[in-house]
């Protein structure tokens, strides 16, 4: 055989060689897929999707199946793609009701969005699973970047983000720098938000970022004029915070540390170290030794910096420890709305303790409680026929801040009464349980979302950055009527003196207890949002 003969048979087979390998490695690397965009990461499914995939969770099977048949009615119309970016694969079934609660927001603010306003752009919606404490975010904000440029998907706003995290920050961080808006309905970490500043125009560090909910030192601020001068009262007040330091945790410790106090000086702030958000680890011994401590203080109120289920441990603990104290308060933050899911009978029975009034009383700042607009605006009208001989209000005299949020929730009571007419749905199962807010916020989301995309009135899809800018366009007459209360924008994109609702666990006499609407806090000394929502620099 001549030598080039050689040569090229040689070639020849180092070519099949080379392919087979490459193509056996190929087969080898698939991307195991879990559906549709998305991929299996060790025992998580990641990524993106609207076409009724649930992420492995049974408890949101029927409302992603139900998003997926909305997203149907408008895909050969004007749309836009949002993205409700949470964790929503647990095998915890406190937490698989939390995903629920909120999915349901979402899916009912699409439908208000899309039905009621009944103008394009219609929104279409998508779920972004950046796996458990968002640990692959990265992964999902670089599909969801993609789906911003995308022509198809038309990606204009990104939604649901549910905790305060070095992580979230992240998130929240790559998606504005790439003109991404970012709505977030959950989060009160002070350190995923934009400063306010009403005399220059300052940068944001999040360009296209909206809150609707107020951030942890408004929470405190709210709390404290609340409760009066017992939680001023620096010799009966404690902190109590998580060294875990996540941004919810680090940020809301620092704003309970940072309350005026007067008397005597009280108790250093008091640490401990969880194992994880949603673990227990060995909180329950630190906290047993803890209460062990309190009882030879002067302390009887605790503000409480941690997550909810380490909240749940240290009531339990304080409740159960014997102590000649008659009564303690426990005072938290937002993550706490959760906390009568996590609660077990034996749990109610340790904080009744026996005793004619509960042991331990746990109040927390809600971001919404379906009670309050009710509860205050007849309040509010007795004190004013008090004022004026036992006349009624006009309706011009009745303020815009209780009557607007309690419409608001009238409609979003109609449209529950609508998608569940008897009660239960064979399509959507339960309807939703407002008592715990995730709901109302995440549904207020999306209806501020809509409410940004319909605002220039001319029906065509918004450039990337348009809801961005279009944020702080979002007050006085354009204000967003929010089922958790007004919403009204800030120009960094902050809600203005938004109320966060006082509510209490109550254990009531036996079997579980409920949440118990006590009041509403304002952030701005106790004021209530001024009228027509005009936003006051001096505030």
């Amino acid at each position: 055989m001549p030598r080039w003969r050689k040569i090229l048979y040689a070639l020849l087979v180092t070519a099949a060689l080379v392919a087979g390998g490459l193509f056996g490695w190929s087969f080898l690397h698939r991307p195991d897929m879990c559906a549709e965009g998305v991929e299996r990461v060790g025992r998580e499914c990641i990524g993106v999707n609207g076409e009724g995939y649930a992420f492995e969770n049974p408890a949101i099977t029927d409302v992603a199946k139900a998003i997926q048949k909305e997203n149907d009615k408008v895909k050969n119309g004007a749309y836009v793609t949002v993205a409700v970016m949470m964790p929503f694969h647990s095998r915890n079934a406190a937490l698989q009701r939390q995903i629920r609660s909120d999915l349901l927001g979402a899916y009912l603010g699409q439908h208000k969005a899309n039905e009621g306003e009944g103008k394009p752009p219609k929104i279409r919606l998508v779920l972004a699973n950046p796996g458990p404490d968002y640990q692959y975010q990265d992964k999902v904000v670089s599909t969801l970047v993609k789906m911003a440029k995308s022509s198809e998907d038309r990606l204009r706003a990104v939604t649901g983000i549910n905790l305060s995290l070095a992580e979230t920050e992240a998130a929240v961080g790559r998606l504005t720098r790439n003109h991404v808006p970012v709505l977030a309905s959950r989060i009160t970490g002070d350190g995923i938000a934009n400063k306010d500043n009403y005399t220059k125009v300052v940068d944001p560090k999040f360009p296209g970022l909206a809150r609707i909910i107020p951030t942890n030192s408004q929470v405190a601020r709210a709390l404290a004029w609340f409760n009066g001068e017992r939680s001023r009262d620096d010799s009966r007040t404690v902190v109590v915070f998580d060294r875990r330091q996540d941004s919810y945790n680090r940020t809301l410790a620092e704003a309970f540390n940072s309350i005026k106090e007067k008397g005597s000086d009280g108790l250093a702030a008091i640490p401990f170290t969880s194992a994880g958000i949603d673990k227990e680890g060995n909180a329950g011994n630190t906290f047993s030794r803890m209460a062990l401590s309190l009882c030879h203080t002067r302390a009887d109120t605790v503000y409480f910096a941690g997550r909810t289920v380490h909240l749940r441990l240290f009531a339990r603990e304080l409740a159960g420890t014997y102590c000649q104290k008659p009564h303690y308060t426990i005072i938290s933050g937002s993550d706490a709305a959760s906390l009568r899911q996590y609660m077990q009978p034996e749990d109610w029975e340790k904080l009744r303790g026996g005793q004619d009034r509960p042991k331990v009383t746990v109040q927390y700042a809600a971001p919404g409680h379906p009670a309050a607009w009710e509860t205050e605006l007849a309040a509010w009208k007795k004190k004013w026929a008090a004022a004026h001989d036992g006349r009624a209000p006009d309706e011009k005299d009745l303020p815009q801040y209780l009557v607007e949020p309690k419409g608001a929730l009238d409609e979003l009571h109609g449209l529950i009464k609508e998608l569940w007419p008897n009660g239960t749905s064979d399509r959507l199962g339960a309807p939703p349980d407002l008592e715990d807010s995730r709901t109302m916020l995440v549904y207020d989301g999306l209806v501020t979302i809509g409410a940004a995309l319909h605002q220039r009135g001319d029906g065509k899809v918004p450039r990337l950055k348009d809801l961005g800018d279009i944020w702080s366009e979002l007050h006085t007459v354009d204000r967003v009527r929010g089922a958790s209360g007004l919403i009204c924008l800030t120009p960094a994109g902050n809600p203005y003196d938004k109320p966060i609702a006082v509510v209490e666990l109550d254990p009531g006499d036996k079997g579980q207890g409920t949440l118990k609407y006590v009041g509403l806090a304002w952030p701005n000394d106790g004021q209530p949002q001024s009228k027509d929502c005009v936003i006051q620099k001096t505030r």
